[in-house]
Order: structure tokens, then C-alpha cells, then sequence
């Protein structure tokens, strides 16, 4: 976090800590600083609510009151990323899909990004517990 202010004064641009400014200006002034980013992925494991079979598309279906934090919902983004397009979906049932998302800030019109706003962005389908379509199986 560029300019965060600690008991040494303003940490200087470009660096997260007084750390990183003290061993660029000294064991390590040879080495580049920043100048690559490195995609990485976290093997972990995800249960799906309920699943469902439409003909040859495995649908998981997610029932949330609400997200608690942004990682959470970040974690969903990551889960579709792994599912096969073609073969797999991932659906959000919410409590309230117009209840806002942690950290958002108010918008120039009062309104707040919702869990709605949030799925329509990353192309989700989801339902509100009014409006959820009764879910048979296929045969």
C-alpha cells in the first residue's frame, strides 16, 4: 500500500513496507522490484448445495443468505472457472439477491452493489427465493 504512514514516516512509492524499500536500496539494489505478476492456483475442494441434471448439463446450485466477505464470492468465481462450460453450471438461489455486497459503497444514485449486480457482471444465473423456478429432473 503505497503512502501508508507508519512510525517511520510515509512508506515510499512503489513499496508495501519499509522493508522492501531498505533491501532494494541495499542487498538486493541489483534485482528488479515489481516487474512481473505470476498467475497461481489454489487446489481446494467446494460441495455444492444441490445438484441437478438438465439432459447433459450438470447443474450445482448455491442457496445463500448472503456473502460475508468478498473472498467468498471470489471463491465462486474461481469454482465456475474450473467447471467444464459445456457440461457443468453453477446457479445462485439468494435470500435477497438486492442485499449489498460486503465493502460496497453507496453509489452516486444511493443504491449499493448487490449480490444481483455481482452475478449478472460475472454471468451468473441466479434466483431470488420468490422467484426460484421449481427444479425437476430431467428425464
Amino acid at each position: 500500500m503505497t503512502g501508508r504512514r507508519t512510525k517511520r514516516g510515509v512508506i515510499p512509492k512503489g513499496y508495501d513496507s519499509w522493508l522492501e524499500y531498505d533491501l532494494h536500496q541495499n542487498q538486493l539494489s541489483g534485482c528488479d522490484f515489481h516487474t512481473e505478476t505470476i498467475d497461481y492456483t489454489q487446489h481446494r475442494t467446494y460441495e455444492p448445495d444441490f445438484i441437478m441434471q438438465q439432459g447433459s448439463v450438470k447443474v450445482y446450485i448455491e442457496v445463500k443468505g448472503r456473502f460475508r466477505t468478498r473472498e467468498e464470492a471470489r471463491k465462486y468465481i474461481d469454482v465456475i472457472h474450473s467447471l467444464d462450460p459445456v457440461l457443468e453450471r453453477l446457479v445462485f438461489v439468494f435470500a435477497d439477491s438486492r442485499k449489498p455486497m460486503p465493502g460496497s459503497k453507496k453509489r452516486q444514485n444511493g443504491t449499493r452493489f448487490s449480490h444481483g449486480d455481482w452475478a449478472e457482471k460475472n454471468n451468473i444465473i441466479y434466483y431470488d427465493l420468490n422467484n426460484c423456478p421449481k427444479m425437476n429432473k430431467r428425464k
